[in-house]
């Protein structure tokens, strides 16, 4: 049983995600005079998200904001080139995309600095958000990016409680980015809120300890469930694997080894390929089996990203991970 049999075989989308939609410039060699070389890649994790989505044969949607400019162009291209519906995705006249420099460090882990002040983005405004368009989705996923202000906070919530309202599952990945946030108190505020909201949580090794205060990740888990009662949490741990903790198990997954360039969307690759697991199964009666199968396939897609530049138009193919799934 999938979740088409629990009552959503009519809806539209398999996943309607809101959130930022940005350029990543990522380190791309050296110019003869020895300048840095950036390359333009589309991104934004809600989007890499659907894109892997969209590769495993999933319809997706995205409500977002990019400004009236060459990079809004590309990015609205570019959705419409992967398949992602855009008929959502706003033009803000007035104020740029979001940019976002990326360097990559020598173990291929990141640092970024942000155009974001502000940035198209976060212009998304509460009467943006079409109710009856949100109640389309099986699944709806958000992060705290689309509510460091005020106003695309608002946007933010009144989506959240439409989708809640329409039966869709709620998916919610903190992707913290602390250059973004006025104060670290404000972030885990808005980690706390969609951490009350989600029936699908996919956090990170560093956000578990931020957000609990706890170094051990199964105490921290344990506290995340004990105040919030989220049904399925998914920690990812970047080369060493990943776990899964549902109705009591907890089942964890080793990663990959692969020549890794870049950890840019591997992540949001990994949260892509869980949603695509869940909506094949019955996500109210997964077995310590299956969440081992979805561990082990979220964690070979995101091993592969690794070894790309871009996240957006970098998502593998089905067979290629099924391939390194072989090949381990």
């Amino acid at each position: 049983m999938s979740l088409r049999n629990r009552g959503v075989v009519m809806k539209k989308y398999d996943v309607i995600a809101l959130g930022e939609l940005l350029i990543d410039f990522t380190m791309n060699g050296q110019s003869e005079q020895g300048n840095h070389l950036f390359e333009a890649c589309p991104g934004g994790a809600p989007c890499n998200v659907l894109a892997m989505l969209n590769k495993l044969g999933k319809k997706t949607a995205f409500i977002g904001k990019v400004g009236n400019d060459q990079f809004g162009t590309l990015l609205r291209k570019t959705l419409i080139e992967v398949g992602i519906d855009t008929s959502n995705l706003f033009t803000d006249n007035e104020v740029n995309t979001t940019l976002a420099f990326v360097h990559t460090l020598a173990d291929g882990d990141r640092e970024f600095s942000f155009y974001r002040n502000p940035g198209a983005d976060m212009m998304l405004k509460e009467d943006e958000i079409d109710a009856d368009f949100i109640s389309q989705a099986k699944i709806f996923h958000f992060g705290t990016l689309s509510m460091t202000q005020d106003e695309v906070r608002a946007a933010t919530k009144k989506a959240v409680k439409s989708a809640k309202q329409s039966g869709a599952l709620i998916s919610f990945d903190p992707n913290l980015r602390e250059p973004l946030w006025s104060s670290l108190e404000l972030a885990k505020e808005q980690m706390e809120y969609g951490f009350s909201q989600c029936d699908i949580l996919k956090i990170s090794d560093n956000e578990i300890q931020f957000v609990s205060g706890k170094e051990d990740y199964d105490e921290g888990i344990q506290y995340l469930q004990e105040k919030y009662h989220i049904p399925l949490i998914l920690l990812t741990m970047g080369k060493e694997g990943s776990r899964a903790y549902y109705k009591g198990m907890c089942v964890e997954r080793s990663g990959f080894s692969v020549e890794t360039i870049e950890t840019t969307g591997a992540g949001d690759t990994f949260g892509g390929s869980a949603l695509n697991y869940i909506l094949e199964h019955d996500f109210y009666e997964l077995t310590e089996a299956q969440l081992g199968e979805l561990l082990v396939f979220a964690n070979a897609a995101a091993a592969i990203v690794t070894t790309k530049k871009g996240a957006i138009l970098a998502m593998p193919e089905r067979k290629e991970i099924e391939r390194i799934m072989v090949d381990k």
